[in-house]
């Protein structure tokens, strides 16, 4: 392993979740020093980084409100004192489900801040960071569901689709200093909010392979992603989806 990367810090938005846990996890073993984010529990974001420090790998955690742009501001400063970020994982999501006829103005905006105005607050500050590092991977969590509608999730649908274009348009404007912006979009992944969603009979009829995705099989694109070998990749929108589209 090289000294550049020994010295590569990568932060994961919501990585106290377990997607997030599982992205932490890759690229901790890709050699990454990980900052694990919890949008409330700091609890959970100590027990993940706690997990892959028992592992040998290096890992932090700290907490806080991702839609807030000061206080995000004011904890990228503190993270952007101990040295550079090389790596911004915009994971950080929300679900609040409803027809769209019955959604109310609260669920439209909850879910939009956290999604996308949250990768705005926390991307914008470590922009010119990478920029002066001539180093960067931005990566953003996005979803089947932005390409592909899915019914009762128009909020989550069009936050997760504003991140596509405003990954395309970055990813031209940082190009050229060695910066990389892509998305990723999961289908149905294994987890809490998929099994509740998602019974058995469903995955088959939306899923061509038949099973739900593992949470490490996005990790393991996401540390692909920001690795040196994927530099020429930038501004592409990926689906782990089993061949739902």
């Amino acid at each position: 392993m090289s000294e550049a990367m020994i010295s590569r810090r990568a932060l994961v938005t919501g990585g106290s979740g377990e997607l997030g846990g599982a992205i932490c996890h890759a690229l901790a073993v890709a050699g990454w020093q990980v900052i694990v984010h919890g949008h409330q529990s700091l609890t959970r974001a100590e027990e993940t980084a706690a997990a892959i420090r028992a592992a040998g790998g290096s890992a932090q955690a700290l907490a806080f409100d991702v839609t807030d742009a000061e206080v995000t501001r004011a904890a990228l400063d503190v993270l952007l004192s101990e040295g550079p970020i090389h790596a911004l994982i915009n994971n950080a999501g929300i679900h609040d489900d409803a027809p769209m006829a019955g959604m109310s103005d609260e669920q439209w905006h909850r879910v939009i801040d956290v999604s996308l105005h949250g990768f705005f607050h926390v991307t914008q500050p470590l922009l010119l960071p990478m920029a002066r590092a001539r180093f960067g991977r931005i990566v953003s969590i996005g979803s089947a569901a932005a390409q592909l509608g899915n019914r009762g999730q128009t909020n989550y649908a069009a936050a997760k689709a504003a991140l596509v274009g405003a990954s395309k348009s970055l990813a031209r404007e940082m190009a050229s200093r060695g910066i990389t912006v892509n998305v990723v979009a999961p289908g149905v992944i294994e987890g809490r909010m998929a099994d509740a969603a998602f019974p058995p009979e469903r995955i088959r009829e939306l899923v061509p392979a038949q099973r739900a995705g593992k949470p490490e099989e996005v990790a393991a694109l996401v540390a692909f992603l920001c690795s040196d070998a994927a530099g020429y990749i930038n501004g592409q929108l990926i689906g782990v989806n089993g061949g739902m589209g």
